[in-house]
């Protein structure tokens, strides 16, 4: 009880000389005195925002050209061409804005800065102005928004017929990649087959799904395009190649798609960056848990021969998974058995 005393106590000094200060502020306006004399910190306040503007312009330009090998990414898709050149054109058109209207921000807040033999004018409108700043703006907008939507058509239409079909799934947390096998097309999936041993849903009632493989790490052939097919199993992920300058969302419930074309194989880019140790990586740039880091997974780029070598050499996910077969149905096993390669 005491406490409470002591807290109301509190707020009440504290609105009583709130409430002081604003009688005693509208005292002074009343008399007049609230206006204080213009001192010379008006011009050095207004000089020091023109020092800070510029020196922070001047940084700027300093680090986008300093470090732009750093934040930009080397690329590999053809794709990524355009995207790149849609990038930099929405770059250039937004720093313009951003140089001239700080310039024009600074040079105000200098030349009109306040002084007592100096009066604001005022008018309501200027059509003119007012034509210019929406119309020009417009164009401009319309004009990068058209582009990309047309890289966006190309690379989320359908993809050639000759095209290499990979599944992509992600889960939390981490990803998965499944292949068609000798029949070249890729098996349905059904998220009530999902159990602890197909942790992907894949639907053997479907016969195409019979020699699907499953690898530890995703191969690509260098040249040839590839469209992946994305799923999720828990909530929304996001399949983001930075390299390929491709990025699609993975969402449960509603299987999306996009295709590209690598122009560098891994080891190519290795000897670009002079890093033995590098890779190519899909990564989930959504927040989609406590272990989202986690979400990384290698993409290899292989010359096309090399592609063709290492899917002859992998095996079907029910030939590592031979105890599955209980669960087909009866009629199918015998094919199962023959198009995963599982013997007697």
């Amino acid at each position: 009880m005491f406490d409470s005393l002591i807290i109301l106590s509190g707020i009440l000094i504290i609105a009583i000389l709130f409430t002081l200060f604003r009688v005693g502020t509208l005292v002074n306006v009343v008399r007049n005195r609230d206006k204080k004399p213009v001192t010379g910190s008006n011009k050095v306040n207004a000089t020091l925002l023109a020092l800070f503007v510029i020196g922070g312009l001047a940084l700027f330009f300093y680090y986008s050209s300093a470090y732009y090998d750093e934040y930009t990414l080397p690329l590999a898709s053809e794709h990524g061409i355009h995207t790149d050149r849609l990038f930099w054109w929405t770059m250039g058109v937004t720093v313009a804005a951003f140089v001239i209207t700080h310039i024009v921000l600074i040079a105000f807040a200098y030349k009109y800065r306040y002084a007592e033999t100096q009066k604001a004018t005022f008018f309501p409108d200027n059509t003119k102005l007012e034509v210019i700043w929406t119309i020009i703006p417009a164009i401009v907008l319309a004009t990068l928004i058209f582009s990309g939507l047309a890289t966006w058509t190309d690379i989320t239409g359908p993809a050639p017929d000759d095209a290499e079909v990979i599944e992509v799934y992600g889960f939390q947390f981490g990803w998965k990649s499944r292949y068609p096998g000798n029949d070249g097309e890729l098996g349905g999936f059904d998220f009530r087959k999902i159990d602890a041993v197909n942790d992907m849903g894949i639907d053997f009632s479907d016969e195409a799904a019979l020699d699907d493989f499953v690898p530890i790490e995703m191969h690509v052939p260098k040249g040839k395009a590839v469209e992946l097919k994305i799923r999720a199993k828990d909530v929304i992920h996001s399949v983001f190649i930075p390299h390929f300058r491709a990025q699609m969302n993975a969402v449960p419930g509603m299987p999306t798609r996009f295709w590209f074309t690598a122009t560098k194989t891994t080891e190519e880019m290795r000897a670009e960056l002079d890093n033995p140790e590098f890779n190519y990586e899909l990564v989930c740039n959504k927040i989609c848990g406590k272990a989202h880091f986690a979400m990384r997974y290698v993409i290899v780029v292989d010359e096309p021969e090399d592609y063709e070598k290492w899917k002859a050499e992998q095996t079907a996910w029910l030939k590592n998974n031979p105890d599955y077969l209980s669960k087909l149905p009866s009629e199918l096993k015998e094919l199962a058995m023959l198009k995963s390669g599982i013997s007697e």
